[in-house]
């Protein structure tokens, strides 16, 4: 038993000193994105705020969209309602351009802004560093890292030399030397952001690994039922795409339509209970249909088992949302954690390795 305390450090310190330095620019970049619909929505008003919207009904919405995609079809990529931060309808086309219109008359607005650009590309390099192909796979798999055994050994250290005074574990003494506030910034940090992290962890994974993620949480059917009503729609149904698009769905708003591109392609339509952001769990449902209009697919969080439901809450709650406002506030302070821990952790190794070798010769 003496050995594990050893082997324990041995772990928080190397893992610390590389997966440390991938949580820190994911922490960074993910606290930034947490306000991503504010900034964006302050930046690019004519882009994506509407007068009046509230005034503009769902079947307006739709009209719209179908409009637009029936004098452009061939081009059309995919077509983004309102959802988040973006009151207009935006259609992405095959070329790669991206053109923003009025829900109601169809204007053309504008194309994508260079803030708009800025934050996609800010959260591609927050789940995959900018690296192409294996890039995802270092984030998600730093971030599974970081959950099960940097954050648990470094608080398995805290507790071992702690749990007598916790009080003398979670306080800072600013009037002491360098080399101690430094060690005081890192356990304090580390033990009431533990939590956070976790969660932030635990969910950051899910975004590479959701195959394995949604298999696990499959154990939770065994035990929890859904006891909601069936689908209403089956798969092999027969639906006009026209008379889906000029008819509002009862429960969901339509945030997304997906084109295909080729002639074996499907067309997706992602559904969402609230087209803003508000607290609480996240509302999806989601429908494929083919060209014929056959239906392939279709999943609602009504009628999903419970272990999707909890796969679609993994989004709101790494970013907070689903705590509403102060959750996105945990979730930006947390963010920056990650690099105090990062830096703290770094020169408490440097104090006690390098420099005392120094000292020594």
């Amino acid at each position: 038993m003496k050995l594990f305390p050893k082997i324990a450090k041995k772990i928080h310190l190397y893992l610390g000193l590389s997966c440390g330095l991938i949580a820190s620019i994911s922490g960074l970049t993910g606290a930034l994105y947490v306000w991503q619909p504010e900034i964006t929505a302050a930046l690019n008003p004519k882009l994506l705020q509407v007068d009046a919207f509230d005034t503009i009904s769902e079947a307006s919405i739709l009209k719209t969209s179908l409009a637009l995609y029936e004098n452009q079809k061939d081009s059309v990529a995919k077509i983004f309602l309102p959802y988040r931060e973006q009151q207009t309808i935006s259609i992405v086309y095959t070329t790669g351009e991206t053109l923003y219109y009025h829900p109601e008359n169809g204007i053309v607005l504008g194309q994508k802004s260079v803030s708009i650009s800025f934050f996609e590309d800010l959260i591609h390099i927050h789940r995959t560093l900018g690296i192409p192909e294996i890039g995802k796979y270092i984030v998600g798999g730093s971030a599974l890292l970081f959950f099960v055994f940097l954050l648990t050994s470094g608080m398995f250290i805290w507790w071992k030399k702690y749990k007598e005074n916790i009080k003398k574990g979670i306080k800072i003494k600013w009037k002491r030397n360098k080399k101690r506030v430094n060690y005081d910034l890192h356990k304090t940090f580390g033990f009431f952001f533990f939590m956070p992290l976790m969660l932030m962890a635990f969910s950051g994974g899910y975004f590479t690994y959701n195959t394995y993620y949604k298999e696990g949480f499959k154990l939770t059917d065994g035990f929890m039922e859904n006891t909601k009503p069936e689908k209403d729609m089956k798969t092999d149904n027969v639906l006009d795409l026209q008379d889906l698009l000029e008819n509002p769905d009862k429960n969901y708003a339509l945030r997304a339509i997906y084109v295909p591109h080729d002639a074996n392609g499907t067309y997706q339509f992602r559904y969402i209970k609230d087209r803003f952001i508000v607290p609480g769990l996240r509302r999806t449902k989601e429908l494929k249909v083919d060209q014929n209009g056959k239906v392939i697919n279709v999943a609602s969080f009504d009628s999903d088992p419970v272990s999707e439901q909890i796969a679609a809450q993994m989004y709101p709650v790494h970013i907070g949302e689903i705590a509403g406002l102060l959750g996105r506030i945990l979730v930006f302070i947390s963010g920056f954690v990650p690099a105090l821990l990062f830096v703290t952790g770094f020169k408490y190794f440097y104090f006690r390795t390098f420099k005392k070798t120094i000292n020594k010769n």
